[in-house]
């Protein structure tokens, strides 16, 4: 019934049934009618077909160095995303300016030039890479270089979902619990995390959903050596060349499949999360 009275409640703009029609209508045209057709397309396969398309082994490797490495950058920058939310959040210093500019900066920067720059950065004779060299440590053309790309595209996915929530908090909670005999690390686990939390998941759920998607600043540091640094969208890329448009759109269904489940996943935690915060 409240639901019901809300729908019924005057609105600035057109009423509810206006609305849904228009954003089911916008949502099928922009994306389930383009994604359904990849599974028109892949279903020209036959089962035994579509199966060794996306189960042979450079694709499944390729598979391991996408998912694995996006879920780890998106990891990693949750933590240091976090750290540089706080400090933007509560902290006023000269150059913060840049510093907030210079987040922003894989949202402007094309891929393609992020790409470049990080192998002109990391290759064996590059500015970094020189001196990492004698060290034995290898960085563009392997997995590491892919992860160093998958970190710069997603920080700011990080950073500009935690922030606003960090400053929108109420910092009489923390004094309180600090009052209260709390540590540190008592307050910011018990009062600060339960409230950015969502935030942070969502922000964790874009920029692996980012990584997962990204080829242009990959494309290059990586090297693309089969069954070594090579991506899912690269094997969809060089099966689009070779014409194979069945076999691209088959290892793209799982792709979208799997990734389908996993944001699934990730928006359900972070479901979970803002009802165990309104219970607080």
């Amino acid at each position: 019934m409240e639901r019901l009275r809300r729908l019924k409640e005057p609105s600035v703009i057109p009423g509810f049934g206006v609305t849904l029609a228009f954003t089911i209508a916008y949502l099928l045209l922009v994306v389930v009618i383009p994604l359904s057709g990849l599974f028109f397309k892949a279903s020209s396969l036959t089962l035994g077909e579509f199966w060794d398309t996306v189960t042979s082994d450079r694709v499944m490797h390729a598979y391991k160095i996408s998912f694995g490495l996006s879920f780890l950058a998106a990891l990693i920058n949750s933590f240091f995303g976090l750290i540089i939310a706080w400090i933007l959040a509560r902290y006023r210093f000269a150059g913060k300016k840049i510093i907030d500019a210079m987040v922003d900066l894989p949202f402007a920067l094309p891929t393609a030039v992020a790409g470049i720059a990080l192998t002109a950065l990391y290759a064996p004779d590059g500015w970094i890479g020189q001196f990492l060299a004698p060290l034995g440590v290898k960085v563009a053309f392997t997995p590491l270089g892919i992860l160093i790309a998958l970190l710069f595209v997603g920080l700011p996915f990080i950073v500009r979902t935690v922030e606003p929530i960090l400053q929108d908090a109420e910092k009489e909670l923390e004094e309180a619990s600090l009052s209260l005999g709390a540590t540190r690390w008592q307050t910011f686990y018990k009062v600060i995390l339960p409230s950015i939390l969502p935030a942070l998941l969502t922000g964790f759920a874009m920029a692996f959903a980012r990584g997962l998607g990204e080829y242009g600043s990959v494309i290059f540091i990586a090297g693309n050596i089969p069954k070594m640094s090579e991506i899912v969208p690269l094997i969809i890329v060089i099966k689009l060349e070779q014409y194979d448009y069945a076999g691209a759109t088959a290892v793209a269904c799982v792709m979208l499949v799997i990734s389908f489940v996993l944001l699934f996943l990730i928006n359900w935690l972070q479901h979970w999360a803002g009802k165990d915060r309104a219970k607080i």
